[in-house]
């Protein structure tokens, strides 16, 4: 019986904690390859978006101020009138005598074609830049003949342009289908990678972001030390709490059976006192039952774990519960690791909204500096030159719209009164620049500090934009009569109240466009709170944002 006891017991435990780990080395498994191919991801769209806007922004500069470059020493080009069909950017890597990576800006018209090479350096500093990539992190070019066009970390001493990428990714990204994978890349080596192509005119090139699949699965191997070193020390622990229950347990049914052998036997007299009291096997079977009731308590416990619920709760048995404590502090390690994981997430938000308003910044003054001062000396030449008042008034008017127009441009990409005046000017320019194309009544009720305002130019940006993209999407789609803005600051925190009584929308059942969306990203991205209630008749957001969120 006691053997019997001791199998059933140290199976039983084996087969629970065997099934906990397994369970929880899967889901950890599952969940490091969603958050390394989610964090790829993000940098494989970051470096597509800075090499698109690298090649777009020297196209226009080229286009805007075009100069014939010579290839004779370069590009072995025998016919550029027959190799170019029309204007555009080229892949010119082939025709290149050192096989360097050429991507061209070709301009054609009737009398010449005149090229220039975008820097390679440019390219390469931006896909050589590996923030957030490990050590084995990787990003890289792949032109349609599927040969690099991006210098390799690894074999630094070839040429691009001789390192054949025919990988899974390549050919995917390819045939139009951005996606992720774990695959073998181009070294022969199992990656973890996502890919999407580039397609700016009419070049077609392949970009990669990859991390070997050995890197992120060491912590797997560290993991899988621990849950057996985990398994081992609780089944040391369960055999021995197993001997000392089956003695308590046996010792009461040996005496009573040694008292049966004797009674048996016919002697009635023997006095020998044993130990018939049954509270110690009531006691012993209580203690089986708390014993379960706790195995099954951390099953549900793991069980949640799985499943990525992280608040469950669960309390150790007592200090010398190992599996609890365990499981707690696996939970606690999880919890921290999405913590970080929601923090890194708005802090790429942020970055990536930091980097559009200060993109609409810079157009926004280029505008501003740069045309206006030619466009009011227009006027002043057309003053003082033209002697026709007919085609001085006509060139006037016309040059009067085009100032009014670039100056509406350079507002909508970034208000100066922002700057100057703060987001309530902002707010009162935009709904005074608007007032002549809707119908709808605008009100809005300024209760922000006048004097030591705490508003930080940032919350200012997204407070103006969060503030414009309500009025269009309720100009555009809610037919409203009225709209209801109330600015307010307080020692706290600041608060957007906005109402208006158009036909409304059902939260349940609407698709959030990216208006609401935006919104609800520029609020996150604050630390605020954003709550919505629509009906017919009356729609509000009330929009909360902490003072000090960047301090925090």
């Amino acid at each position: 019986m006691r053997s019997l006891i001791l199998i059933i017991i140290n199976s039983l435990v084996f087969l629970v904690i065997v099934l906990l780990s397994v369970t929880f080395y899967n889901q950890f498994s599952k969940v490091l390859d969603d958050r390394i191919l989610l964090q790829l991801n993000s940098i494989k769209t970051l470096k597509q978006i800075q090499i698109e806007r690298l090649i777009t922004s020297e196209w226009e500069a080229f286009k805007n101020n075009p100069q014939t470059a010579s290839f004779s020493d370069s590009l072995k080009i025998i016919n550029a009138e027959q190799l170019f069909s029309s204007s555009g950017i080229y892949d010119l890597t082939e025709f290149h005598l050192n096989k360097k990576t050429s991507i061209a800006l070709v301009l054609r018209d009737s009398n010449q074609t005149k090229i220039k090479v975008i820097d390679y350096n440019k390219i390469k500093n931006i896909l050589l830049e590996r923030t957030g990539m490990g050590e084995s992190g990787e990003s890289y070019l792949v032109g349609q003949d599927f040969y690099l066009r991006s210098q390799s970390r690894f074999l630094t001493q070839k040429i691009p342009a001789t390192i054949l990428a025919k990988t899974v990714g390549v050919t995917q990204a390819f045939l139009g289908q951005s996606g992720r994978g774990i695959y073998p890349d181009y070294r022969g080596i199992k990656v973890y990678g996502v890919y999407d192509v580039i397609e700016v005119e009419n070049l077609n090139l392949a970009i990669v972001s990859e991390i070997d699949e050995s890197e992120v699965n060491a912590p797997l191997k560290d993991l899988r030390l621990r849950l057996f070193g985990l398994i081992v020390l609780i089944t040391v622990l369960a055999i021995v709490l197993s001997l000392f229950l089956t003695r308590i347990i046996t010792n009461p049914i040996e005496n009573m059976k040694k008292s049966l052998k004797i009674m048996a036997n016919g002697d009635y007299s023997e006095n020998h006192q044993f130990n018939k009291n049954s509270t110690e096997i009531t006691e012993m079977f209580n203690a089986l039952g708390q014993l379960k009731k706790s195995l099954q308590g951390a099953v549900s416990f793991s069980e949640n774990i799985g499943k990525m619920n992280l608040n469950a709760q669960y309390t150790p048995k007592s200090a010398n519960d190992v599996l609890g404590k365990s499981l707690v502090k696996m939970r606690d390690k999880l919890v921290e690791f999405r913590n970080n994981e929601n923090k890194n997430r708005l802090n790429t938000k942020r970055q990536l909204v930091d980097g559009l308003e200060k993109e609409r910044r810079r157009l926004a003054r280029e505008l501003h500096d740069g045309l206006g001062p030619l466009l009011t000396s227009l006027k002043f030449y057309i003053d003082n030159k033209i002697e026709n008042d007919a085609q001085r008034f006509e060139m006037k008017t016309i040059l009067d719209e085009t100032i009014t127009e670039i100056r509406v441009m350079s507002n909508a990409l970034m208000p100066s009164s922002i700057d100057d005046f703060g987001v309530s000017t902002a707010i009162l320019n935009f709904i005074e620049s608007i007032k002549n194309s809707t119908k709808t009544q605008i009100i809005f009720e300024d209760l922000t500090k006048q004097n030591d305002s705490k508003i930080t130019k940032n919350q200012q940006i997204n407070i103006f934009r969060i503030t414009q993209e309500l009025i269009n999407n309720t100009i555009k789609h809610a037919q409203a009569k009225h709209i209801r803005i109330t600015l307010s600051e307080f020692d706290d925190f600041i608060s957007l109240f906005y109402f208006d009584d158009g036909i409304g929308f059902n939260l349940n059942h609407v698709t959030l466009g990216s208006g609401i969306t935006n919104i609800k990203e520029r609020v996150d991205i604050c630390n605020g709170e954003v709550n919505i209630n629509s009906k017919a008749g009356n729609t509000t957001f009330e929009i909360e944002l902490p003072i000090d969120y960047e301090t925090n």
